[in-house]
């Protein structure tokens, strides 16, 4: 999943994408400056327009849409 997280991060031009995760919530990365992958991939940093940031696993995404279609799904891998 964090390969298709990359796909999405690193696509021009860049198109805003939703994060899903396991527990039911969502992260919206509405630019390419709301979110960061480290090279390792076990974490995903998503910013916020304020001082917030959520650090999610990569194990807890469950799947990542564009303009409300799935572009992919599965384990967080």
């Amino acid at each position: 999943m964090t390969g298709d997280i990359r796909k999405l991060v690193h696509a021009t031009p860049f198109v805003p994408f939703t994060i899903h995760l396991a527990d039911g919530g969502q992260l919206r990365v509405p630019t390419v400056d709301h979110i960061a992958v480290p090279p390792a991939g076990g974490r995903i940093f998503v910013f916020g327009d304020d001082d917030r940031y959520d650090v999610i696993s990569a194990l807890m995404v469950t799947r990542l849409t564009v303009n409300g279609q799935s572009v992919a799904s599965g384990p967080g891998t």
